[in-house]
């Protein structure tokens, strides 16, 4: 194992800005967003452990009488994994700046395959060493499973890895299995505390 220090970011909420396109997603299925929303967070998790989009989209889709095919499961996925990709420039700018002063960053996030391979391609990725997407390893925060897969991905001890989320729960779930862990406010709060982590660990 190596003693060098990680910084781990979650995705959603802290380099991406939360998704607008609920809106334009309902009115593709014909229905209000009032109508549509409800259902589109619950079965988020299923999703984000690795469901097939169609079973994700019939899952939301079908409590307001819309059948969902392969056409409109292809549609409301790319719908929807362009309304996450809009990023905070702050955070996007302190990864660089982290990168640059040669800082170890990985990233820990909730999110569907059919996301990641889309993420994968973002300018922001080309920062990190490693990007693990909780759809592929079938498995999600706060699971104690998931930030061991991460720490076997990385080669490191949870105590040499710093990690940040918008969630409390998934910050108490990386403090669980020894990870020193902050709940995400903004870039220019927790700025001083990783730069402090990553230098002097």
């Amino acid at each position: 194992m190596s003693n060098e220090p990680w910084l781990v970011f979650d995705y959603g909420g802290v380099i991406s800005l939360h998704t607008q396109a609920v809106p334009a997603m309902a009115a593709r299925v014909g229905v209000p967003a009032e109508t549509f929303e409800p259902f589109y967070w619950p079965a988020r998790e299923a999703y984000d452990r690795g469901c097939p989009d169609i079973d994700y989209w019939r899952a939301v889709c079908g409590p307001v009488g819309v059948e969902v095919d392969e056409q409109l499961s292809a549609d409301l996925t790319r719908m929807d994994i362009e309304g996450w990709l809009p990023t905070d420039d702050n955070t996007v700018k302190l990864l660089g700046q982290l990168a640059g002063m040669g800082a170890r960053l990985a990233l820990l996030s909730n999110a569907p395959s059919s996301f990641g391979r889309v993420a994968e391609r973002q300018p922001w990725a080309e920062h990190f060493t490693h990007l693990v997407f909780s759809g592929d390893l079938r498995m999600a925060k706060p699971d104690a499973e998931i930030y061991s897969a991460l720490l076997g991905a990385l080669g490191a001890e949870a105590a040499n890895c710093l990690f940040v989320d918008d969630r409390q729960v998934n910050v108490d779930g990386a403090r669980a299995v020894g990870m020193a862990a902050h709940l995400w406010t903004s870039a220019d709060e927790l700025a001083p505390t990783l730069v402090r982590f990553a230098t002097c660990s």
